[in-house]
């Protein structure tokens, strides 16, 4: 089988790797399949405490193969069917994950490939590279939760203009909107994105796992539920060993070493 997915390790940190560049890392079933079983395994590793998403090539991700997708033999519909539910599954294992996961945008990333950097929870951006949703110009509509996260992290008005438009979001315009966590000089996403991740995985990665969840399910509970979700989540964090650590620390003036 052919590696189109590739995962290296830097310590505590795992390094997801698109690798189909000769097809802009555009992923067919094949593809998608070994990166949702990636995602899978990183999440109960317990050796890793972030994740960075990057790719092969000039292009971060083109999305969906439609070459594969009309070259389907039951047709596109049914290619489509078969492909947004492993490509679904691997965006509900970044948005699931407890650990932080960083997206290092080295080219464009149009389509799923937009759809795969909104699930991440930062996104580094090389100063040439662009986002494009790209679903509409093709007759298609968003896919891959892109319909969920888009407008919450750029409300509804944004979002409509950025589908119905399609224009391409450089990366000034992307950090402008909250679309783009931080953006560098190109040639050093990948280890900007790193770096980042490095520094995260000193943190409480329970701490941050909870209120993750949290923060994603506020948009959809009630306030009195979500207070009461919190009264659990922060009992159950003072009795985790990241938070005896954490008060242990911060009683005796020092900084916290997590481990756990």
């Amino acid at each position: 089988m052919v590696e189109t997915v590739k995962v290296r390790r830097e310590k505590e940190v795992a390094i997801v790797l698109l690798n189909r560049p000769e097809k802009f890392n555009a992923f067919d079933l094949d593809m998608i399949e070994q990166l949702a079983n990636h995602l899978i395994s990183l999440a109960t590793d317990n050796k890793v405490r972030a994740v960075v998403i990057s790719s092969e090539g000039k292009a971060f991700c083109a999305g969906g193969d439609l070459k594969w997708i009309l070259d389907y033999p039951q047709g596109a519909p049914s290619g489509f069917h078969e492909l947004a539910a492993r490509f679904h599954q691997a965006v509900l294992e970044i948005r699931r994950m407890k650990k932080p996961v960083i997206a290092a945008i080295n080219g464009i990333a149009a389509g799923g490939g937009f759809s795969l950097v909104l699930a991440c929870d930062f996104r580094v951006m090389a100063r040439s590279a662009a986002l494009r949703q790209a679903y509409t110009s093709s007759g298609l509509c968003v896919n891959g939760g892109g319909s969920f996260t888009l407008p919450r992290l750029v409300g509804l008005a944004r979002s409509l203009e950025i589908v119905a438009f399609d224009k391409p979001i450089s990366s000034e315009q992307a950090l402008v909107w909250g679309l783009a966590t931080k953006v560098v000089d190109d040639g050093h996403a990948l280890e900007e994105a790193i770096n980042m991740a490095h520094e995260l995985a000193k943190g409480s990665i329970n701490a941050f796992g909870i209120t993750k969840q949290l923060l994603t399910d506020s948009f959809n509970t009630p306030f009195e539920t979500q207070i009461e979700r919190e009264r659990e989540e922060i009992s159950s964090c003072g009795a985790h060993p990241d938070g005896k650590e954490g008060m242990q620390a911060f009683a005796e003036k020092r900084k916290p070493v997590f481990k756990s």
